[in-house]
């Protein structure tokens, strides 16, 4: 058994800044996930950043991480996969190995939502992706689409028009949701072609993806032909494997947390996207704060148990 005062789960911007204050405190902690960096890794810039006018969400994944390693972090790259409660104790299973701590700090963040069409998986690698950051680099100068109307799916339109032919921005509402500063520059990209009230209904191609098929017509005609299609419609709370927990979640699955990041249960705390803390307000900047303030709380409970 391998024995810490905390275990953070997850690698995101909640989790390694967690991570250096706990270091501060000096508690004996671990970091344990599977995407080092987190959902961030995936933004092609964050520009609201404090002292960082541009960066690439998986430079700063970096930095972070680098930050957090600085201060002696042991931070293990793989999944969690199943967390338990043994006597006063929070026992972690990874890969056959057990970790336990008295405190745990939950920090998944969240996964991207699916299209949820037949045969959805037989694209993925070969011509669909949830990341336009990671894979956009595959379709220089080639026609892809975009299906989403939020801030990820504007900010992956930008990214794909910096290196792709056309860009189809598709858009199942009539109108975006995301801020103003990314809606105006996708309306003033002339490789952005944006098309409002629809949805992909099929995607079609033999061995990877050659054309999507829309639920009504665009230019006299209902398929759309393009290379490589990129999914930005959203993201739900990795919350699945620590239901037998029972930790108190809201209708949308996202934990609730109390002002110190604790939830209803003695000794778990959570921060970032996996909460429904800072009014939802789901940032880089507002997971962090939550990681310190998680940090400080476990800090002051492990005094208090240890008294």
């Amino acid at each position: 058994m391998n024995n810490y005062d905390l275990i953070i789960i997850g690698a995101g911007p909640a989790a390694l800044t967690a991570s250096v204050y706990a270091s501060r405190y000096k508690v004996n902690h671990v970091v344990i996930g599977q995407n080092m960096g987190g959902m961030m890794t995936q933004a092609h810039k964050i520009c609201n950043w404090p002292g960082e006018k541009e960066i690439s969400g998986f430079d700063l994944g970096i930095k972070m991480k680098e930050h957090a390693e600085s201060y002696g972090a042991k931070i293990i790259e793989t999944k969690v996969s199943q967390i338990r409660k043994v006597d006063n104790l929070f026992i972690a299973d990874v890969d056959g190995v057990e970790y336990s701590a008295p405190t745990i700090l939950l920090a998944t963040g969240t996964i991207h939502h699916s299209l949820g069409l037949p045969n959805e998986n037989k694209y993925l690698g070969h011509g669909l992706s949830y990341c336009a950051t990671c894979d956009a680099m595959f379709f220089r100068n080639k026609n892809v689409g975009v299906i989403g109307g939020g801030n990820s799916a504007l900010t992956a339109a930008l990214h794909l028009a910096e290196i792709a032919s056309k860009v189809y921005l598709i858009v199942r509402r009539d109108s975006f949701r995301g801020d103003p500063v990314w809606i105006e520059q996708a309306e003033n990209n002339n490789k952005i072609e944006i098309i409002f009230n629809t949805n992909v209904s099929e995607m079609i191609g033999e061995k990877k993806l050659e054309a999507i098929k829309l639920d009504k017509e665009h230019n006299n005609s209902d398929q759309l032909l393009i290379d490589g299609l990129f999914v930005e419609i959203g993201s739900s709370p990795q919350t699945e494997f620590f239901d037998a927990l029972k930790i108190d979640i809201d209708p949308q699955n996202y934990i609730n947390v109390s002002a110190d990041q604790a939830t209803n249960i003695p000794g778990i705390y959570a921060a970032g996207d996996i909460t429904g803390g800072s009014n939802q307000l789901h940032q880089v900047i507002t997971a962090c704060a939550e990681g310190a303030v998680a940090a400080s709380s476990i800090f002051k409970y492990l005094q208090k148990i240890k008294a």
